[in-house]
């Protein structure tokens, strides 16, 4: 006779739990006291980065300052120029 093809149905006989056994803890080791790692200058300079806050408050201050008194200088062409830049996302400064 041929088995079917497919999954096999299954008994309670061909469901067995394997025994367990127990196993032995490991053996308790002190902690080996190891020097500070060295951090590389890109981790250095994030971690000095992180500690600051993410905005320049006074530079902020100043500028709402200046556009309140007019003297903030506003150029058509460099706001262009930013503007085309974050639409096809490069430099301004690029050679396109």
């Amino acid at each position: 006779m041929v088995d079917p093809i497919g999954p096999k149905g299954s008994t309670p006989s061909d469901l067995r739990i394997a025994p367990v056994t127990p196993v032995a803890a490991a053996p308790k080791v002190a902690p080996v006291a190891t020097a500070e790692p060295q951090l590389s200058p890109t981790t250095q300079l994030a971690s000095q980065l992180a500690s600051q806050p993410p905005v320049d408050t006074d530079r902020v201050a100043r500028i709402k300052q200046a556009i309140a008194n007019g003297t903030f200088p506003i150029l058509p062409a460099t706001i262009a120029d930013q503007m085309l830049a974050l639409r096809y996302n490069w430099m301004s400064d690029d050679a396109a």
